[in-house]
C-alpha cells in the first residue's frame, strides 16, 4: 500500500475568495426602523415623554442590521446612540403594532 498524498489547503482560498453576504432578516423579525433625529424628536412630543422612559435596545442588536440605514449610517461613522428604532409588528386586533425604541450602547447604560 501506498503512502497517500496530503491534500492540498484550497479551504482557505475558497473562504478568502467568497464574497460576503450581508445580513438577512428572518422572516418573523419585524422590520427595525432607525428614525432620523428630527423624526426622533417628533416621536417623542407626540408620546410626551423623554427617551430614559422609553425601553431600551443595543446598537449591536441583530434586528437594526435589517433596516439598510442602521447599516449606512454606521458605516459613515454617524452617531446612533439616542436614536429611536421604530419597530412595526403584525397585530390581529390592531393591524399593526407600533413599538419605539432607544439605541443604547450596553446593557446598562443610556
Amino acid at each position: 500500500m501506498s503512502p497517500t498524498r496530503a491534500r492540498p489547503a484550497r479551504k482557505k482560498e475558497a473562504e478568502a475568495a467568497k464574497p460576503v453576504r450581508p445580513f438577512v432578516a428572518h422572516q418573523l423579525a419585524p422590520p427595525h426602523e432607525v428614525l432620523s433625529e428630527e423624526e426622533t424628536h417628533r416621536v417623542l412630543e407626540e408620546l410626551e415623554t423623554v427617551p430614559e422612559r422609553l425601553p431600551k435596545i443595543l446598537v449591536s442588536d441583530p434586528g437594526l442590521q435589517t433596516d439598510p440605514k442602521f447599516a449606512a449610517a454606521r458605516d459613515s461613522g454617524e452617531n446612533l446612540l439616542g436614536r429611536l428604532v421604530r419597530i412595526r409588528r403584525p397585530s390581529a386586533t390592531a393591524g399593526e403594532a407600533v413599538a419605539y425604541r432607544l439605541i443604547v450602547a450596553s446593557a446598562g447604560g443610556a
